[in-house]
This record gives structure tokens, sequence and C-alpha cells, in this order.
């Protein structure tokens, strides 16, 4: 049984007449992986907190007309002014059967590592999610990578780092395992650097707008004796 449920029922709008369904206050959704999609719908606000927690990795517990249907989210529709939910698909799954999810990858224990607490040095995290696969009760929400061991600058840590739950893999088998997940940095030396690259371009730009400056006072003679010329040749 999953952690998460929700109820749907089963609809016969589709197209443009969703809008009348969205504006009842609820989200159509379609499921594949069976012999046809079924086309559902629930209730905004429930679905709205079963996503945000089940997100693309962990199973729900589908229930349609009485009737239960593992599956996960396979993609969320979101409108790109009002930032709610219109579409969800949801892909059935069967609970024996391993299947592959975007899993969020966490870094903990940073503010205990020496990096953080000793030289007060800050990290960048660069992978934010990785695909793994297993069977549904053994998907994780998370992957953890543990930064407690982070003490100088050059420190970094890898895909190779974090530690899969037992019965997970990856589902990439040609990941490389030495892809940098969290690297250091000194906030103090950036700071320098930053004033310097902006001391350096202000000083570039004064310089510029100094050199507009001469060449258009060395221009001005040239244009005065050319009058002075002209008002010559009309006198005579």
């Amino acid at each position: 049984m999953a952690e998460y449920k929700l109820t749907l029922e089963k609809r016969e709008i589709t197209g443009k007449k969703l809008k009348s369904l969205r504006a009842k206050g609820l989200v159509p959704s379609v499921v594949y992986g069976g012999k046809e999609p079924v086309m559902l719908a629930s209730e905004y606000v429930e679905t709205e907190k079963v996503l945000e927690k089940a997100g693309y990795h962990s199973p729900i517990d589908l229930t349609v007309d009485g009737k239960k249907k593992l599956a996960i989210a396979k993609h969320v529709s979101i409108d790109p002014v009002s930032r709610r939910i219109i579409n969800v698909e949801f892909q059935a799954i069967s609970a024996k059967a391993v299947v592959e999810a975007t899993t969020p990858v966490v870094v903990v224990n940073f503010e205990e590592s020496e990096a953080s607490k000793t030289y007060h040095l800050a990290m960048t995290q660069s992978i934010e999610e990785l695909a793994v696969k297993a069977k549904p009760a053994d998907l994780p929400s998370e992957l953890e990578i543990d930064a407690t061991k982070l003490e100088n600058v050059e420190d970094k840590l890898t895909i190779a780092d974090i530690k899969l739950p037992e019965g997970v893999e990856f589902a990439d088998k040609e990941l490389d395992s030495e892809q940098v997940v969290v690297s250091l940095f000194d906030p103090a030396v950036e700071a320098e650097k930053r004033a310097a690259e902006e001391a350096a371009a202000a000083e570039a730009e004064a310089e510029a707008s100094e050199g507009a400056e001469e060449a258009e006072e060395t221009e001005k003679p040239a244009e005065e004796t050319k009058e002075e010329s002209d008002s010559e040749k009309a006198a005579e």
C-alpha cells in the first residue's frame, strides 16, 4: 500500500470543455498503463497536496469507483500565468515490477562539516535530482549525500558518494559516478573578486568616457576653422 492516496472520478469531458471542469475546482488527469488510457478528474486542493509530497518519485494509491490502482505522476502541466495545475498524467505500475522515478538529491550535515563551522565556506549543488529504479515499495523519497567530511575549498562530493538504499539503483547504467554533486567556495574570496571586477569595469567605463570627451574636444577646432573660412569667403 502506498503512503499517498488520491480519490478520482471518471470523466467524459475533454478538449476545450475542460475549462468548465477546472472552474468547478477539479483537475483533469489521465492514467496510462492499461489497455486504454483512463480519463479522470480529482479535487484540486487534495491533488495539489498529494503531488507536492509524492512528486515524481513516490507511488500513489489512486481510487477510482472504489477500485485501487497504483501509479506515479509522470507529468504535471502548470499554467504559466496562474501557476495552477491544469492537467496530470499518471503511469499505472505494478507493486512487483521495477519502475523508474526521478528522485531529489538532498545534501545533509553540511552545517556539521569543518568547511562550514571552521572555515565558513559555502557549497554549490550542481545536481538536484537523479533517476533511479526499484520496486514501488523501495523507491526512496530522496537521495541523501552526506557532507560531514567536507573541509577544504578543494573538497567535493560526487555521485559515488550517494549511498543508495537497498533494492535501489541508478536508472542510467552509464552514469558517470565522478560527476560532481557538491563543490565549495569561499564567500569572502568571491566577494573580493566581484568587487575587483566591478572596479575594473568602472575604471574601463571612465577611461572610455574620458577618451570620447578628448576626441570631441579635438574635433571642435577643425569645425571652428571651417566656420571661419566660410565667413571669410562670404566677406570677400
